[in-house]
């Protein structure tokens, strides 16, 4: 059984922004809506692209000089409501499902690998909002599509065309089960 599902909604939010544009556009021209954070949502913007602002869909500003992003129920909330089962208590509170997280993390290892780095900067880039997300997209994955690494994003945009617009679960799967995700190896 393929389980097929339609990419409607994608929240990206990258620190290595290559290829995130080209990505971006194929989504779009695919009517999937953006929605995006701080400098990925600028650049996006500054593209052409139609998106919306995280804090603009949340209603909740991005705060502490942007540690405080997409901590909010609104975006976890679309990110693991699970199809079919939590339909209502997300329109009750007007969470919107999100069918694709589009996230790469900050540059930690490069960032206190570098001569000088002060313990401040090595502080600033612990990455909060990212792991998160990656986490609750990995969980959801029968739902939802982590995507972790540009290298994947030809792949998806192929399968979206070859599949209507969707992703089967063995693709969410495989995507769940990057490296660099949460989900542990399958033994399978």
């Amino acid at each position: 059984m393929q389980q097929r599902r339609p990419v409607r909604r994608a929240l990206l939010s990258v620190s290595d922004k290559a290829g995130i544009v080209e990505f971006a556009q194929a989504l779009s021209a695919r009517g999937v809506e953006l929605l995006s954070t701080g400098g990925t949502a600028r650049l996006l913007a500054e593209k052409g692209l139609p998106v919306t602002e995280v804090s603009d869909y949340t209603g909740f500003p991005e705060m502490m000089d942007g540690r405080v992003k997409t901590l909010h129920p609104k975006v976890h909330g679309g990110i693991l409501g699970r199809r079919g089962q939590d339909d209502a208590i997300m329109e009750e509170h007007q969470i919107q499902p999100i069918d694709m997280v589009v996230v790469n993390l900050y540059p930690f290892a490069q960032t206190v690998a570098r001569e000088g780095c002060s313990l401040e900067d090595a502080v600033e880039n612990i990455d909060i909002g990212g792991p998160t997300m990656v986490r609750s997209a990995a969980k959801n994955h029968k739902d939802v599509a982590i995507v972790v690494k540009s290298s994947d994003y030809d792949a998806i945009i192929k399968e979206m065309d070859d599949n209507e617009g969707s992703l089967t679960l063995a693709t969410r799967f495989d995507l769940a089960s990057k490296p660099s995700n949460t989900l542990p190896p399958t033994t399978a």
